[in-house]
Order: structure tokens, then sequence, then C-alpha cells
């Protein structure tokens, strides 16, 4: 059996992966009994002629005749060995078998053919060939039946998921059964419509076709996995319920979310250690009041981690704020438990201010599910593991205004952004430690200086005690109670990060998750305009019609939008917190000093009776 490769050149896709790793889910496919295909095919290969840098790519020259370990690809590679018997991967994404000299009829829509249909636990990719489709965008058509999977959530060092809420059953809820009954807040019921990023079928856009966008060789890229490139090349398609619809609008500075008709707040309070299995198993529950219901519901942070894990799956354009991280030990400390607590509360206040993260499904689920309602809460819970509308379908829920943005603007745009987040995190990062130091330096250095005065003030006094004369009393007791000032003075520094600091520090910490957000955001942008000019260079040399790049266009002007009002959201926020918070430092910052100097008056005070 013969491949043949299309000329293009290689690049890695490993990202911190090795070829050991791919290859060992096919021992583990051989262990399990599958049956792995024979090593007696050959490929043809036509590619650039490199020695490959990566482990586990081997180095291919044009027109070399390689051995096939397998058909079997793992994640868009194959596994061969070349012409000087150097075993490695080669590039699926490229490959046009041959059979019998000819080219069979394998391309029809997919290009892997022995993919075994159950039984293998490895992760496997079956790609359809792609051709973009020659239709503007956003036009209704049937969407295809999608297989739902369960996505679980990340595993926790500390609060693990175990009987609590959970369970593994796999039956399927009803549709529309949600726990916590919040109100949809278009009022539209179930209502919606089906929508596709093109309006005919595959094989008819691959007969119309000459020249299609191609897709990128690293498939772990952030711009591949959040299906960005799915979405842009026209490739997703869904039932957009009318609650699910997000809204892009034209503000005074430009795209921003539509704002919440339906503001509210949440409070996080009495975090309180509990029990189960008899004392067995230890943990600690969080009392959450939202505004808009008045109901109290408690949760651990194993849900707050749950609910983490749910919304970044589902919003690839959307900074989630970071919850605050896990720890092994100490759990139950009472610092810790402050800390936590407090990271928590910044964390709800940048989800219930979004305008998108505040009204979506999972999170009002979080929000409103009755603690006690433990059918509800798993309803709910497997509802949102199984929502369609992730990945490439989460694009298809965004309305954007009719006027398209200029694309060129945008990209300077997202580049002066990109600069502004480099060096926000580089001054987060110099804050953040200048004020640890100075921190420290109050709790431990300030206070024994100050303790070290006041020591030496007492025995002064002690000293002038000696002299039994009556007029000496009375300086001698307002030299000890200065003493005393000072020591009073070094513990108001011990407690006072706790006022100023302490919160600066959890904003920039809140903050700091934030930048490392946006870079991956950035890049799915990135990626759609990148599309758009290879489609626009392909209309240029006469290979792609126009109105096959437009509808990429209109796609990329989509994630444009979602891009540039998460940035403007962004820094709306954070003029409120920055300027919110910086007035709490001062405002703390005087009312200790006010306090010290309040205490130093009293010393002066006693030495007007002396």
């Amino acid at each position: 059996m013969l491949f043949r490769v299309s000329e293009c050149t290689l690049r890695s896709v490993w990202d911190g992966r090795t070829a050991t790793e791919l290859r060992t889910c096919k021992d583990d496919a051989r262990d399990s009994g599958f049956t792995v295909p024979a090593a007696d095919a050959q490929v043809v290969v036509s590619i650039a002629g490199q020695r490959l840098k990566n482990p586990g790519e081997i180095s291919v020259r044009e027109h070399e005749i390689v051995t096939l370990y397998s058909e079997q690809d793992i994640e868009g590679w194959l596994e061969g060995a070349n012409s000087r018997g150097e075993r490695g991967l080669l590039p699926a994404s490229y490959v046009e078998i041959l059979r019998n000299d000819t080219v069979s009829s394998f391309n029809n829509n997919s290009r892997y053919t022995n993919i075994p249909t159950g039984g293998f636990d490895f992760k496997k990719q079956s790609q359809e060939s792609y051709s973009t489709a020659p239709a503007s965008s956003f036009t209704a058509y049937p969407a295809l039946p999608q297989q739902q999977q369960q996505h679980p959530g990340t595993p926790a060092s500390d609060d693990d998921w175990d009987d609590d809420w959970d369970d593994h059953s796999s039956v399927a809820d009803e549709p529309g059964v949600v726990g916590g009954g919040y109100r949809n807040y278009e009022g539209n019921g179930p209502s919606g419509y089906s929508i596709s990023t093109s309006s005919m079928p595959r094989g008819a856009q691959q007969a119309k076709s000459s020249a299609t966008v191609s897709r990128n060789l690293n498939r772990f890229s952030t711009f591949v996995k959040s299906g960005g490139e799915a979405f842009v090349l026209g490739e997703a398609s869904g039932f957009v319920k009318d609650g699910d619809k997000i809204c892009v609008v034209m503000g005074q500075y430009g795209p921003e979310w539509q704002e919440n008709p339906y503001p509210f707040t949440c409070t996080i309070d009495d975090p309180t250690k509990q029990t189960k299995f008899k004392g067995m198993k230890s943990y600690i529950s969080y009392k959450l009041t939202p505004t808009h219901t008045q109901s109290q519901v408690n949760r651990r942070y194993k849900h707050f981690d749950w609910l983490y894990a749910r919304l970044v799956e589902k919003f690839p354009v959307i900074s989630v704020p970071h919850i605050p991280e896990k720890q092994a030990t100490g759990r139950f400390e009472e610092d810790f438990i402050s800390k936590r607590r407090r990271g928590l509360i910044w964390w709800m206040n940048h989800m219930t201010t979004h305008p998108v993260l505040a009204r979506c499904d999972v999170f009002q689920h979080f929000l409103t599910c009755s603690s006690m309602d433990e059918k509800s809460w798993k309803q709910g819970k497997r509802k949102a593991e199984k929502d369609e509308m992730v990945g490439a379908n989460f694009f298809l829920t965004i309305s954007t205004p009719a006027a398209p943005l200029d694309l060129q603007d945008v990209e300077s745009r997202i580049d002066g952004f990109k600069a502004f987040t480099k060096k926000m995190d580089d001054s987060a990062i110099q804050v953040n430690a200048t004020l640890s130091e100075f921190a420290r330096k109050q709790i431990a250095g300030f206070k024994k200086e100050y303790q070290k005065v006041g020591q030496s003030f007492k025995y002064l006094s002690q000293a002038f005690e000696i002299d039994q004369q009556a007029y000496s009393v009375g300086l001698n007791q307002a030299i000890a109670y200065t003493g005393e000032a000072y020591e009073a003075i070094g513990d108001y520094f011990v407690e006072q990060p706790k006022q100023d600091v302490d919160p600066l520090m959890d904003l920039l910490a809140l903050y700091q998750g934030h930048l490392t957000n946006y870079p991956d955001i950035i890049h799915v942008q990135k990626g759609a305009l990148t599309k758009v000019k290879e489609s626009q260079k392909h209309v240029e040399e006469g290979k792609m019609e126009s109105q096959q790049a437009d509808g990429i266009r209109e796609r990329c002007n989509i994630i444009s939008f979602a891009t540039l009002a998460e940035i403007q959201h962004f820094h709306q926020t954070r003029v409120r917190d920055f300027k919110s918070q910086m007035q709490h430092y001062l405002q703390q910052q005087i009312s200790f000093f006010q306090k010290v100097t309040g205490k130093l008056e009293e010393a002066l005070q006693k030495y007007d009776n002396a």
C-alpha cells in the first residue's frame, strides 16, 4: 500500500509531548486485546526534506519510500520508518492513500478507514477532508445530531469527588431540566433555531472548491482545541436556544457585551468545618446567598472547582477568573480558610459582574440549586457536562452588530492589548513581591524594632524608680507608658497587613490569573485572522471563490467582536477594581498612622502632669 504526501514544510506539533506517549497508547491497545495492523505498508513522501529536532519525529526526503506500521493515526500522526531505518511519526494530514498505484475512493468523507468501532481507550480523531463552504455564514441548516460526551471536572487534591451530590449514572436527563428553577432571561421558553456555518452539503462543497484553507499542523494548539479553527472553517452546527444567545453591541469605546438586565451579587459567609462518614472525612462548607433569590445554599470547594472546569470548557474567548489554588495540607487552619474565602469573594464578584458568565445556565444552577435537593443537583450537573454549545458550537451563540469590523484595526488593537497584558503582568509580579516583603517586615522586623524601643524606655523608667523622691514619680510613670505605647505600636504593625496589604495582594492574584488566560484568547483570534489572510490569498490566485472567503471572514468577524468585547470588559472591571482597592489601601494606611499618632499623643499627655 502506497501513500503520497502533498508538498509542505513539516512543522512540529508536539507542544511538550513525546513519541513515547503516543506509542504507549498503541501498546495499551495491544494489551487490551486490540489487533494493531501489521507493518507492511509503504508511503511515497513529497515533502521538503529536513532533519526534525523534536523527539519521535523522523526526517524524510521528497519521494522517499517509508514503511507504515499502521494506518491508524494518533492525534493526526502515523507511525512508520524511513529508508534509513529510523522509526518515528509522519503527519497524517498530508497523506493520500494509493492502492494498486491508483488513488482509491478513500477521500469521500474520512481519510481513515480502519479506525476501530469500539474497545479502544486511547484518544482517536477521525477528521474529515475539509473544504470551506462557498456561501455566507449562519444560514439555517438542519443540524446533525452530535454525540454527547461527559466532561469530568478537574481532580481536586483536597476536595475530591465522592458520593456527595454525585453518582455514576449514565442515564440521559430530559431536555431542558435544570435544577434550581432559575428563570430564562429572555422569557421565550425552549424556543430556538438550528444554525450552521455552512449552507450546503459537505460533498457539494468538495466538488465546488479547487482550494481549501489548510488546517493547523499543531493539533494541540489553543486555536484548534478551543474549536476556533473548526468554526472559522465552517464546520460548526447546532441548535441554539434563545436563552443561549450572547449579544455583542457597539458601545462608546467599541464592542462590548450586552449588559445583564438582571444584575445581582452573591455573598460568601460562614466557612464551617463539617464531617461525614462518622467523622472519617472532613471538609469546609461555604454559605452562598445570591441577592436575586435570597436563598442560601451551601457549597464546598470541589463544587467551585467543578464549576470552573465547566466554564473554561464552554467559553474559549472569555477570561474565566481563577479560583483559589488547592492545598493538600493545612486546609483547616484558620489563616488558610480566611485567605481562601477572600479569594472566593473576589472570584464571585467577577463572576456576578460579567454580563455573560453571570447569566449562563451552569452558574445559575450552581447558585440556585438547593443544597438539600440532590436529584436536581445531579440533573443540572449532567446537563452542564453534556452541553453541546461548547467548542466550535459556542461561537454559534454569539450575535454581533451588522456592520463588520475592520480586521486590520482589530489586529492592531489586539497587538496593543497583548503588549499591555505583558507589561501589567510584569508590574503585578513586582508589586506583589514588594508588598510581600513589606508585610514580612511589618510582621517581624517592625514589631521587633518597636518592642526594642519600648523595652529600652521601660528600663529607663525602672532605673529612675530607684530615686524615691516624690517629684520623680510622675516622670517615671510617663516614661513607662511611653515604652508600653511603642510595644503596642509594634503590635499594630503585625495586624495592619490584614487590613491593607492582604486585600491588595488578593486582587493582584486574581488579575494575574486573568493575565494568564489572555494569551490563549488572543491565540484564538490570531488563528482566525490567519485563516482570513490565507483565504484572501487563494481568491487573489483564483483558487477560491470570493463567496467562500467571505464566509471565513464573517466567522472571523464574530470571533473578533467577542474578543474585543471581552477586552473592553476587562479594562472596565480593572479600572473599577483598582480604583476601589487603592482607595481602600490608602484609607487603611491613613487610619493606621492616625492610630499610631493617637497612641503617641496619649503618651505625650502623660508628661503634662509629670
